[in-house]
């Protein structure tokens, strides 16, 4: 069994999280290698897992410009030790989450959603339930039930103070699937739940099993008692502020690729067009621009994070232009609605909270009559 149990099989946490444990075991710096999970039934990640299986490494291919030279290395990953799929294999996705130290996720946008089709009794069923809280309960409660020791959670879904919101609703589930006391207590009080916050663009996938992604790389920790590591990295800071960390992402990149999403979409635009391509456009560029300088950087120098955020966006331009990603918009723009709740409604909210008159024209119009002017 390996310490690190980890769901999701995408190119992103290929290209980051396993990256980063790969690179940290060369340098006798990591808990151990990686068992994966895949939580879907889609064709893709059944390639990736067939590949995992083998266990030996997959590449990731590093392009793009990095303190003024250009950047394009192919490194081998060799972190991923296991595969296995939760709908067939659900009594060794047990076995290994008891084994676990370290427990990552990364289940897209819609990941801690519920499914009506998970109750109590999937807790003796011996079957994977459908959706990723109530798998994590599942096993959870047979960690209990075995005495294992305290575990660290690192989810790594987009979404502000992520360990918090996955420590509610797995505690909200156990509470609706009334479960006992001692148990409530024990998800409190033996489950370390981290916020954690990654970014770095990954752009393309490599079949079966491998990514394309940028030289630029964070994975911003914030500190708890208790806390296991998977690995000690370069890019890896742990903090007791993540939320400067967090605003500035959220507001600057990924609002930066939806509104261009909303543009592709809103526009036509040509269907395989790239974040590099739609920044080569004048005036659309002159769009997002007037965004960031307009409808954004404001709301980081009322917060007196003027500095910080101007050197950020300038890295997020530069990321955006890379010349050797191909980041397709048709990519960003899936789950488009949900995306633009989570990234461009909070620059309204955040200036209305912080007392600011700004117009926010093209944020505004990108919900046409769902945000009141």
């Amino acid at each position: 069994m390996h310490p690190i149990l980890q769901f999701g099989t995408s190119r992103f946490l290929q290209a980051h999280v396993d990256l980063f444990i790969s690179e940290a075991l060369e340098e006798g710096q990591a808990l151990g290698r990686v068992t994966v999970v895949q939580t879907t039934g889609s064709a893709a990640s059944a390639r990736r897992v067939a590949a995992f299986r083998q266990g030996g490494a997959y590449p990731v291919v590093i392009r793009g410009w990095q303190d003024g030279a250009m950047i394009q290395r192919e490194l081998q990953v060799a972190s991923v030790a296991n595969a296995l799929q939760a709908s067939q294999e659900w009594p060794a996705v047990v076995e290994a989450a008891v084994a676990a130290q370290v427990i990552v996720s990364n289940t897209g946008d819609r990941g801690y959603e519920l499914d009506s089709a998970d109750g109590a009794h999937m807790l003796e069923s011996g079957l994977a339930p459908q959706s990723f809280p109530a798998k994590l309960l599942v096993l959870l409660h047979a960690r209990f039930l075995r005495g294992a020791a305290r575990i660290t959670l690192m989810p790594c879904e987009l979404l502000a103070n992520n360990g918090d919101a996955l420590r509610e609703v797995v505690g909200g589930l156990a509470r609706s699937w009334k479960m006992d006391a001692a148990f409530l207590a024990w998800l409190e009080g033996s489950c370390v739940w981290v916020n954690s916050l990654v970014d770095r663009i990954v752009s393309q996938a490599i079949e079966p099993a491998g990514a394309v992604a940028e030289p630029y790389a964070l994975w911003a920790i914030e500190a708890q008692p208790g806390m296991v590591l998977p690995c000690t990295h370069p890019h890896i800071v742990v903090t007791d502020r993540l939320a400067p960390f967090e605003r500035r992402k959220l507001l600057m990149l990924n609002l930066g690729h939806t509104f261009l999403a909303e543009r592709w979409l809103r526009d036509a635009r040509p269907a395989g067009e790239t974040v590099r391509e739609a920044m080569a456009d004048p005036a659309l560029r002159a769009e997002l621009e007037a965004v960031w300088a307009e409808e954004v950087l404001p709301l980081f120098a009322a917060l007196g994070e003027e500095v910080e955020s101007c050197a950020y966006v300038a890295q997020v331009r530069d990321r955006f232009c890379n010349p050797f990603l191909e980041h397709r918009l048709a990519d960003i723009a899936q789950n488009h609605e949900e995306k633009k709740r989570r990234r461009l409604q909070p620059a309204l909210e955040l200036a209305a909270e912080l007392g600011l008159r700004l117009p926010q024209t093209r944020l505004r119009a990108a919900f046409g009559r769902e945000v009141a002017a």
